[in-house]
C-alpha cells in the first residue's frame, strides 16, 4: 500500500492566510496537547497566536507556566523571546461567563440583570445540551472579530459524538429561535384587545398543559426569561450561522486528531466524512502516540525465537535464573581433593607460599552465575522488543485501514513520548514531532 501524503505542519503554521486551526476528534487522543503544541510552535515561528481550550484540567495551564486559565486570553511567558514578533496567549472557555457576556452585550443593564438572575437562564447557561459547543463558537467569533491575533487555535469540546461539535450550535440556535420560544413570546407581541383575548384563550389552554408537564414554577421562569430576552433571540441563530460560515472559509483549517487505535480512527474517519459533507477545509490527520523502534530490522518472530533459544536451550535456568550453577557445584564437589596427612601438608604449603593464589573453582562459580544473569536479562529484553514490534505492526494495520478509505488525507504521525507533557519543553517536543511528521524511532 502506498504511504499517505505527509502533513506539512510548519507550512500550515507559516502561511499567513491560515487564520484559524480547529483541532477536533474523539476524547482522550491528545487534542488539547496538540492544540497547545501548535500554538507554541507557531508563536516561536513569528505568529501572534491565541489558543482557546475547553479542557478544564490544570495541567495545560501549568505546562504553559500559568497559574490558571480563564475566559480572558493571558500572555504565555517564555515563548518566542527571539525578537521575531511572535506571541502566545491562552485561555480556557468559561461557558457561563461567555453566555453572560452575550446577554450583557445585547441588552440594557436593567434587562441584563433580570436575565442573569432568572433561574431558567442560570440552568440553560450552565448545562443545557449544546451550550458548551455553541459558546465555544461564540468565543471563536469574538476572538476573530477583535483581530488582535493572526492565528487562533481551537481545541474543540470533548464530545461523545463527532456530530456534536458541528450540530450543537445549530440545535441551540434553533431552540432559542424556534416555535416553542415564539409561542411563549406571543403575548408580548400581539396588540389589540381582540387579539389578546383570542390569544389568551389559546395560551391558557397551552400553559395549563405545560404547567402539568413542567411545573408551574418552571414555566413561569421560562416565560419571564423569554420576555426579557425578546430582542435577542434572532441574534443567536444569526451568530451561529455566521460562525458556521467562518469555519467554511478558506482561512480555516481543520486538523482531525486521533490515535492509532481502532475506535479512535473510526471516529476520525467519520469526522473526515462529515467535514467533507459540510465543505469544511480539512488540512489533515494528526496521529498521536505512534510507537517506533530503533531496531526494526529485528522482527518480533526472530526476537521471540532468540529468547526461547536462550531459555529452552539450557543456557538460562528459568527456575533460578542461574543455569550451570548446580552443575558447576557438583563438579567442584566431585573433583575436591581427599583429606589426609598429605592434604594437610599441601594446604600448609599453599598457605605459606601462595596466600594470593586465586581459587579457580570459586571464579568459575561466579562466572557461571554472571553469564546466567546476562542471559536472563537478554531474553527479557528480546521479549520486550517483540512486544513493541507487535504493537507497531498492529498500529500500522489500523492506520492502513484508515488510509485505504481516505487516501486523500495527509497524515502527521507523532511519536509517543515516554511521559506526560508538563511544561513548555514538552510542548516544544510535541511540536517538533508534529513538524517531523513521522515517528523517529521512539
Amino acid at each position: 500500500m502506498d504511504a499517505p501524503a505527509e502533513l506539512d505542519v510548519d507550512r500550515l503554521l507559516d502561511d499567513p492566510q491560515t487564520r484559524i486551526i480547529v483541532c477536533c476528534g474523539a476524547g482522550g487522543v491528545g487534542k488539547t496537547t496538540t492544540a497547545a503544541a501548535l500554538g507554541v510552535r507557531a508563536a516561536e515561528r513569528g505568529r501572534k497566536v491565541v489558543v482557546l481550550t475547553i479542557d478544564p484540567a490544570r495541567r495545560l495551564a501549568q505546562s504553559m507556566g500559568i497559574d490558571s486559565l480563564d475566559n480572558t486570553p493571558r500572555r504565555v511567558s517564555g515563548v518566542s523571546e527571539n525578537g521575531n514578533g511572535g506571541e502566545l496567549h491562552a485561555m480556557m472557555l468559561d461557558m457561563k461567563r461567555t453566555f453572560d457576556e452575550i446577554v450583557e452585550g445585547h441588552s440594557d443593564p436593567e434587562r441584563a440583570a433580570a436575565i442573569l438572575a432568572n433561574p431558567f437562564y442560570q440552568s440553560l447557561s450552565a448545562g443545557f445540551a449544546g451550550t458548551q459547543e455553541y459558546m465555544a463558537m461564540e468565543k471563536l467569533g469574538q476572538l476573530r472579530a477583535r483581530d488582535d491575533w493572526d492565528l487562533i487555535v481551537v481545541d474543540t469540546p470533548p464530545s461523545r459524538s463527532a456530530l456534536d461539535f458541528l450540530d450543537a450550535p445549530g440545535r441551540l440556535g434553533s431552540f432559542l429561535d424556534g416555535k416553542f420560544i415564539r409561542v411563549l413570546m406571543a403575548p408580548a407581541k400581539v396588540g389589540g384587545r381582540a387579539g389578546m383575548k383570542f390569544l389568551n384563550v389559546g395560551m391558557s389552554m397551552m400553559t395549563g398543559t405545560l404547567s402539568k408537564l413542567m411545573g408551574a414554577s418552571l414555566l413561569k421562569d421560562v416565560q419571564t426569561f423569554v420576555a426579557a430576552m425578546d430582542t435577542m433571540f434572532g441574534g443567536f441563530r444569526t451568530r451561529a450561522d455566521a460562525t458556521f460560515q467562518l469555519l467554511q472559509a478558506p482561512g480555516t483549517a481543520f486538523l482531525v486528531v486521533s490515535a492509532p487505535e481502532p475506535d479512535a480512527l473510526r471516529e476520525a474517519a467519520y469526522f473526515v466524512e462529515r467535514l467533507a459533507a459540510e465543505r469544511m477545509p480539512l488540512a489533515g490527520l494528526v496521529l498521536n502516540r505512534v510507537h517506533g523502534s530503533g531496531a526494526e530490522q529485528l522482527s518480533a518472530e526472530r526476537a521471540l525465537a532468540a529468547a526461547e533459544n536462550l531459555e529452552e536451550g539450557g543456557i538460562v535456568d528459568q527456575e533460578s535464573g542461574k543455569a550451570g550453577l548446580r552443575d558447576s557445584t557438583e563438579t567442584d564437589r566431585e573433583t575436591a581433593p581427599e583429606t589426609g596427612p598429605e592434604a594437610d601438608t599441601d594446604d600448609r604449603t599453599e598457605r605459606e607460599t601462595g596466600a594470593d593464589t586465586v581459587d579457580t573453582g570459586a571464579d568459575a562459580h561466579v562466572a557461571a552465575a554472571a553469564d546466567a544473569d546476562v542471559d536472563v536479562i537478554t531474553a527479557g529484553l528480546l521479549r520486550l522488543h517483540a512486544e513493541r514490534m507487535q504493537i507497531i505492526a498492529r498500529e500500522q494495520r489500523t492506520r492502513d485501514r484508515f488510509t485505504s478509505l481516505h487516501p486523500e488525507v495527509a497524515v502527521a504521525e507523532v511519536a509517543a513520548l515516554p511521559g506526560d507533557v508538563h511544561d513548555l519543553a514538552g510542548l516544544r517536543a510535541i511540536g517538533e514531532r508534529l513538524a517531523a511528521g513521522v515517528p523517529a524511532g521512539a
